[in-house]
């Protein structure tokens, strides 16, 4: 009897000690690249963006990351991206599409490439492949090739600076100014989002 309490008394402790002992777990380290890797993934993005309590604009994209951890940090919209300016009825006056956009917070800059499409408040389409808008300076600019539609005429080249409603603009190197007829170009079957010079 007093043996057989003995060895109950040793399985308690020894039972008691293995649960005392140190768990040991296996720890995988995964280094991440800031840079690369984003803090947010947003999918199916729809926001409204106000200025002094006034909604004055609205982005649309499927798919935005942010990188808040990068040494600059920017927000992505590589599956494109749609921005709606509004009036102030809540109409749309304005429209910027693009294939793909970079926004660096820094520096309040935005980077629009691939079909980048704006119609501006005079209702003027102007059609590139890549597109910057400082925010600070209140200017958008360009190198690649440029076409604007006007209600009269096509004006087409290389380089372009404007302020940011797009309603003042000047083209680096005009290549070309051609007449334009709306009521034929409604009827053209070509897809003019294309740029191809």
């Amino acid at each position: 009897m007093y043996r057989a309490r003995n060895i109950l008394f040793l399985l308690i402790l020894s039972c008691i000690v293995w649960s005392c002992k140190e768990e040991v777990k296996d720890i995988v380290k995964r280094s991440t690249n800031p840079e690369n890797t984003p803090t947010v993934i947003t999918r199916n993005v729809k926001t409204l963006i106000s200025d002094s309590g006034i909604t004055q604009y609205r982005i649309t994209s499927n798919l935005w990351y942010i990188f808040q951890e990068a040494k600059k940090p920017k927000w992505k919209f590589p599956k494109g991206l749609y921005l709606e300016k509004f009036d102030s009825l809540f109409k749309t006056n304005a429209s910027i599409k693009c294939d793909s956009a970079t926004y660096f917070q820094d520096d309040k800059i935005w980077r629009l490439d691939g079909h980048v499409i704006i119609k501006n408040v005079n209702k003027e389409v102007i059609l590139t492949q890549q597109l910057f808008w400082d925010q600070r300076a209140q200017k958008v600019y360009s190198d690649s090739f440029i076409h604007i539609e006007k209600s009269d005429r096509i004006i087409e080249g290389y380089g372009f600076k404007s302020n940011q409603q797009m309603t003042a603009y000047e083209l680096d190197k005009p290549s070309g100014i051609f007449p334009y007829d709306p009521d034929k170009a409604a009827t053209d079957t070509t897809n003019r989002s294309v740029i191809t010079k």
